[in-house]
């Protein structure tokens, strides 16, 4: 007991300027958390804290448009940014290209204002209908409408951008995100696209999938 009082009764160490550690968060992001969340883009999900990957692939599996979220934003409200930031140069003169010939989607995708969204821009919707909204049409009768149009044939290519991500795994800082920021992480996301395109420098095909 008295040696524990002893130490309670020595001084404190000197003040000395406050420094955040390596690894540790920053001064900002401890007063505002929304903000670090932005930064870091990591979301507590089934996993834990986990950073997911929205992507848009051509039909050989090349990325195009690369959008990074915390793990627990629906894979939908990312869709637009997604579809936004595609743009592929032509071989020729003129401006890049950003409306593909078709999109195909999963059923996490299946929503009226995506549909209206590819209608409104004259860009193929082929993604399947989810289960719960097809039931809600059906009860609805006449008042439900007609069934979204579905390709089942075109529907199939859809494995390009499972192999896409498939073949950004390959790199080890993909599969396993070490960086804190966001932006570092969304770099890598960049620098492994790059590396795809040039493994593969035939730009023939130009059929958008996302």
């Amino acid at each position: 007991m008295d040696r524990v009082g002893r130490l309670h009764d020595q001084p404190c160490p000197p003040a000395r300027r406050w420094r955040p550690q390596k690894g540790a968060a920053s001064r900002d992001e401890l007063e505002d958390p929304e903000r670090a969340a932005d930064c870091q883009a990591l979301g507590r999900s089934r996993g834990g804290l986990t950073t997911k990957v929205h992507l848009a692939c051509d039909g050989r599996g090349l990325p195009l448009a690369v959008f990074v979220t915390p793990g627990n934003v629906n894979d939908s409200t990312a869709f637009d940014a997604v579809l936004d930031a595609v743009r592929v140069p032509r071989t020729g003169v003129g401006r890049p290209r950003r409306r593909p010939d078709a999109v195909i989607a999963d059923k996490a995708y299946s929503s009226r204002a995506i549909r209206q969204t590819l209608r409104r821009r004259g860009i193929r919707a082929v993604i399947p209908e989810r289960a719960d909204q097809k039931a809600n049409r059906i009860r609805r009768g006449r008042a439900g409408g007609r069934p979204p149009a579905f390709d089942r044939d075109l529907y199939k290519a859809r494995n390009v951008v499972e192999r896409c991500f498939n073949r950004l795994k390959q790199f080890r800082a993909i599969a396993t995100r070490f960086d804190k920021l966001a932006a570092r992480y969304r770099t890598g996301l960049h620098l492994a696209a790059l590396i795809l395109w040039l493994r593969e420098p035939q730009q023939d095909h130009l059929s958008d999938r996302s």
